[in-house]
């Protein structure tokens, strides 16, 4: 009986480490696009410049992005950027490619779920620049079409899941939005790892299991 119960505990405590290590493991991650230098936003959060490769924390792959300034806000995109918690500042640039090239970074998240929020503010063409936002190789937000010119737009996807520790996004023009400009792009990229699961309701089942099957 003694023996049994020692290997009950043996396999609760090993679910609670794998939980705990896997949830620590998952890395928090910002970049802002059109830039190499780091930015910290009002929050004391950083942003890693996306024009940079091959960094700790992940960079752009295959090709460098190409970038642009946008030179001002309107009102109504600072108000929406302050409302949803974000400095104005980081939708002043984007990384772009010339379509049919495509933007593609790399971030080093770790193993885990996580949401992700995509940020662009638009320097050029309103409502006329359209393409597929891609994250982990799934189309996450298919014939996407930006806003118009000067202003923003913040999306938000959840429950993303990594199984080999590198967030992949694409961001790729397509044709069927019907947008004359391909030329896809991201001013900001925020990831932040979520708990599918809240580690203390899992180790509580887990355990109920367990009895169940003693008793």
């Amino acid at each position: 009986m003694r023996r049994s119960l020692f290997f009950l505990v043996l396999i609760v405590v090993y679910v609670a480490v794998t939980i705990v290590h896997d949830a620590s493991s998952a890395e928090e991650i910002r970049v802002w696009g059109g830039k190499m230098e780091d930015f910290k936003d009002s929050d004391g959060r950083i942003w890693h410049g996306g024009q940079n490769e091959k960094k700790a924390w992940g960079g752009w792959v295959e090709k460098l992005p190409r970038t642009a300034e946008v030179v001002q806000l309107t009102k109504d995109a600072e108000k929406l950027a302050k409302k949803e918690g974000y400095d104005k500042e980081l939708f002043y640039a984007v990384s772009w490619a010339q379509f049919p090239d495509v933007v593609k970074m790399e971030l080093n998240t770790g193993k885990g779920m996580f949401n992700v929020t995509y940020l662009v503010g638009e320097h050029w063409s309103p409502k006329n620049r359209g393409f597929d936002i891609i994250i982990e190789d799934e189309i996450v937000e298919e014939e996407y079409v930006t806003p118009g010119n000067l202003e923003i737009d913040i999306k938000r996807y959840e429950g993303i899941e990594v199984k080999d520790k590198v967030m992949s996004f694409e961001f790729a023009g397509n044709p069927k939005t019907g947008a004359g400009d391909l030329n896809a792009m991201f001013s900001g990229i925020e990831v932040i790892p979520a708990l599918a699961v809240d580690p203390k309701q899992k180790l509580a089942t887990t355990w109920g299991t367990l009895k169940g099957e003693r008793n």
